[in-house]
């Protein structure tokens, strides 16, 4: 199916050569030194430039002559098998390792210029159009954590978000479970349902939010004379600090007013303003000023009825929660020189003529490979087209969502790849499945992996269950056990699997609904991925499309995307498999 967007595919080479990298193998040879030291970098997805262009990026040394002649293969080429009970033969020349194939697989991994491949905070809005108690999930933007907890003063009507004070002198914190956040640009829009009385109410924008003794808020005051006063406050262990002089923005406000507040953090730098939302934003900032007392943390809002009012309760009504751009404090990165390139047919364990110009062509190429077009559906990734084929006109690359949001606010699984394109699609066996409206742009976990391997890399697909092991199964329970290629590694049932020999591109399936306490070896895989490789503290990381997230990622917003350690994830590992 790769040959359905070649003219697409001309401008790919120039947006798109380099995207993802992998974990170097045990011996097997990274780009040469020429690479590294090549001079100013081609970026096809520009990097974060402060807060104005915060997005995933994907780097690729610019490439002059001296690269390519280490690159250019020498005749004879070496083929050896590989010790182990895992059949794999490695090709040589001139004593480097030029590509590894593993016997049964269509992928092979070859080396090739050195990418850097990072993701960093997608901007989102929480506009609440949902129903549930409590505040559930926001669009993008991760789960609502509703403090006190187990409060049941959190609930979502459409289009509202509501905190009711029920209580004077204790705060109600709604914030978003992501606890890397740094610089930001943000902004709530909420009112109060009523004018308090006896003491004043108050609402806030919270940020480098570590608890709810530990963080920064621009806090907007509801006197009970109608008056709005406006703050920018640390609170840490139980002491608040004004960083600047209150001010007042009105005299006289009528309950069920909208009230926008918005902070924007760089470094040390702290902006603040607020207005009401029915006027033009002001130029001017009410606070401009240095903190760097707290650093990464949540944002969210935060209520609170004084000691003293006495019309409880009084309800705060949040209509949009909205982060523009935003970064992660260490935004996490993956390098290394490793590419994954998928053979028409499976590997049989003999070297052929044809084979050898195969790898011939592919030495040193910067032609998009599996992890390339992986990569071009994370946050930032522009909008590309098929130039022909039975998507012709149609999106085939650019960030995708996970799936739709039901009435409660739940995001849906079920957007497979031609989903994400919009087009009906007959399978090879002759089975039809047809476009969904709904899910345009969007790709669940298994969907994503086929958009990779099936539409882009031509690997055949099944319209739903297949155990031929010659299509890739429409579920992810299915993956585990009938894609196409070698089973690599897969739990005892008392732990994940070592995964000794896993390597870039290996598809990685995971029991993590923590619902399931059936025998972990027989336990449905639920999740599955697409291994990527060593980050920069040497954790192995996966990519892979997740309803919290709200589409594909490589970081670690709703459990980490890490193999290592006793998150989630690395606690699930089910299965690994080679296509």
């Amino acid at each position: 199916m790769a040959s359905m967007i070649h003219t697409s595919r001309r401008g790919l080479l120039a947006a798109f050569a380099a995207s993802a990298a992998s974990v170097p193998l045990a011996g097997l040879a990274a780009a040469p030194a020429q690479a590294d030291a090549a001079p100013a970098p081609v970026d096809p997805l520009p990097a974060p430039a402060g807060l104005t262009s915060a997005r995933s990026s994907v780097t690729l040394p610019a490439l002059d002559a001296s690269y390519f002649t280490p690159v250019t293969l020498v005749s004879p080429l070496t083929v050896s098998v590989l010790s182990g009970t895992l059949a794999r033969t490695e090709i040589l020349s001139n004593g480097r390792r030029v590509a590894l194939l593993t016997h049964g697989a269509r992928t092979v991994v070859l080396p090739g210029p050195r990418r850097t491949f990072t993701e960093n905070k997608r901007p989102f809005v929480d506009d609440f159009q949902r129903t549930l108690t409590g505040w559930g999930s926001s669009p993008g933007g991760g789960s609502w954590n509703t403090l006190p907890s187990g409060s049941d003063d959190y609930s979502v009507v459409p289009g509202t978000g509501l905190i009711t004070l029920t209580t004077t002198g204790v705060s109600r914190h709604a914030n978003l479970r992501d606890d890397e956040v740094a610089d930001l640009d943000a902004r709530s829009v909420a009112r109060f349902d009523k004018v308090p009385t006896g003491q004043a109410c108050s609402y806030g924008l919270t940020f480098g939010y570590q608890t709810t003794h530990k963080n920064y808020r621009a806090r907007l005051s509801f006197l009970t004379s109608g008056a709005i006063e406006f703050r920018v406050e640390k609170e840490v262990d139980d002491v608040v600090t004004q960083l600047a002089t209150a001010v007042t923005l009105a005299t006289g406000n009528p309950a069920n007013t909208d009230w926008t507040i918005r902070v924007r953090r760089e470094g040390s730098r702290i902006r603040a303003k607020a207005w009401r939302s029915a006027t033009a934003e002001p130029s001017a900032w009410s606070f401009d000023v240095n903190d760097s007392t707290l650093g990464k943390g949540r944002v969210g809002l935060r209520a609170l009825a004084n000691t003293g009012c006495t019309n409880l309760p009084v309800t705060l009504k949040a209509s949009r929660f909205e982060v523009s751009a935003a970064n992660w404090h260490t935004p996490p990165s993956v390098t290394h020189g490793d590419w994954v390139r998928v053979l028409p047919e499976p590997f049989d364990g003999t070297w052929t003529a044809e084979l050898e110009r195969t790898i011939r062509g592919w030495a040193g190429s910067t032609v998009p490979d599996a992890l390339s077009f992986a990569a071009m559906f994370l946050p930032g990734a522009p909008a590309v087209t098929a130039g022909d084929g039975p998507a012709k006109g149609k999106q085939v690359l650019g960030e995708a969502g996970y799936g739709y949001l039901n009435a409660q606010g739940y995001r849906m699984v079920g957007a497979d790849f031609h989903e994400y394109m919009n087009v009906g699609w007959t399978f090879s066996d002759g089975a039809y499945t047809g476009p969904s409206s709904k899910d345009v742009g969007n790709l669940d976990c298994s969907g994503y992996t086929r958009m990779v391997y099936g539409y882009h890399m031509g690997v055949p697909m099944a319209a739903k269950a297949d155990t031929s092991g010659n299509r890739i199964p429409r579920q992810s329970r299915d993956m585990a056990d009938y894609t196409p290629g070698v089973l690599i590694d897969r739990t005892d049932g008392v732990r994940p699997p070592a995964a000794t020999l896993l390597q870039p591109g290996d598809l990685v399936l995971f029991n993590a609904d923590s619902g399931d306490d059936g025998d972990p070896r027989t336990a449905a895989v639920d999740h599955v991925g697409i291994y990527l490789g060593r980050d920069s503290a040497g954790n192995r990381r996966f990519l892979s499309s997740r309803k919290t997230v709200n589409g594909p990622t490589m970081a670690d917003l709703a459990g980490a995307s890490l193999l290592d350690g006793t998150g989630l994830y690395a606690e699930s590992l089910h299965t690994v498999r080679r296509v």
